[in-house]
C-alpha cells in the first residue's frame, strides 16, 4: 500500500500532510506545496516505498492523483 500524501488549502495557503513527515508543510503558494509533496514522493519511490500524492482543490475536489512506485535497488 502506498504511503499517502495530500496537498490542501489551508487556512493561511496550502499545506502537505502525510505520516511520513514530522509535521505539516506550509505554503503560500499551491503550486510550490504540489512540487515539495512530489518531490517527497520521488524521495520515497527511490527509497523503496510505494507513495501517492493527492491534490484537492479549495472547494475539497480533488483536482490529481500523482502515483510514484517504489524503484528496486539496483544491483
Amino acid at each position: 500500500m502506498a504511503l499517502l500524501i495530500s496537498v490542501a488549502p489551508a487556512e493561511q495557503g496550502w499545506s502537505v500532510r502525510s505520516e511520513a513527515l514530522e509535521a505539516e508543510l506550509t505554503f503560500e503558494r499551491g503550486g510550490r506545496a504540489e512540487a515539495a509533496a512530489r518531490d517527497l514522493a520521488n524521495r520515497l519511490a527511490a527509497s523503496g516505498r510505494a507513495a501517492e500524492v493527492r491534490v484537492f482543490l479549495r472547494d475539497g475536489a480533488e483536482a490529481g492523483r500523482f502515483l510514484h512506485p517504489a524503484r528496486a535497488w539496483a544491483s
